[in-house]
């Protein structure tokens, strides 16, 4: 990895420890719930969406420097990757999440969260079209052409030439995870303004426990694959 790669991989590392920082914290709200001041509540949930919020601020960076590495991320594990949509989490797995760790939604909420899950969808299916109208760009000129000579033109050191092709796809791509991106944080701070207090506690408890379990184990089978311990 380049140095904007390995400064990134170390930001992940850091963030994933913070995460497991804010979990502890999170569940300590919930069990201590009869006892917490709603303020103290609402200042762990403030501190844990700007810690998101951090993310993919971040991300962004990262993205504008390389945005092709952002969809094969060589900070995650394989199966972090394999559970990329569109270089991040689907934005609709939030309305699951929701479903398995906050059970006492009001019909108003469950209403409203409804009309979200609908619009998110919508939104899904259209940046997932623009995903595969830019993959299929790769297959016509100047991209194939270039994909085929490549071996002589990078002989020829004709770098200007293959930057001046890419840079289009680069932006594109970048332009898509931008949205994506997007989507991901409206979608979450969406569902999250439509809770009570409590729920938000859990429903953030449970986000991290997913992010942090799914991690744990990548690096687990990551290990054992490799002949660690």
């Amino acid at each position: 990895m380049d140095n904007n790669s390995n400064n990134f991989s170390s930001f992940i590392e850091d963030w994933f420890h913070r995460q497991s920082t804010f979990l502890y914290e999170l569940n300590r709200a919930e069990e201590s719930s009869r006892n917490s001041e709603e303020t103290e509540i609402r200042s762990l949930v403030d501190r844990v969406l700007a810690h998101y919020q951090q993310y993919f601020e971040e991300k962004s960076r990262m993205a504008h420097r390389n945005v092709f590495i952002m969809f094969s991320p060589p900070w995650f594990t394989p199966l972090e990757k394999a559970l990329l949509w569109i270089a991040g989490f689907k934005p609709g797995m939030a309305f699951t999440l929701l479903e398995t760790s906050v059970n006492d939604l009001s019909r108003n909420q469950r209403q409203r969260i409804n009309e979200l899950k609908n619009e998110v969808k919508f939104q899904e299916r259209e940046l997932y079209g623009q995903y595969a109208r830019i993959q299929e760009t790769v297959a016509a000129p100047p991209l194939a052409e270039l994909a085929r000579g490549s071996s002589l033109a990078m002989q020829m050191n004709n770098n200007r030439r293959v930057d001046s092709v890419l840079e289009p796809l680069s932006v594109e791509m970048e332009n898509l995870l931008s949205e994506a991106d997007s989507l991901r944080i409206t979608t979450a701070e969406s569902v999250v303004e439509i809770l009570t207090p409590l729920q938000k506690v859990r429903y953030l408890a449970a986000a991290a426990e997913l992010q942090i379990g799914v991690r744990s184990m990548g690096l687990q089978r990551q290990d054992a694959e490799n002949g660690g311990w």
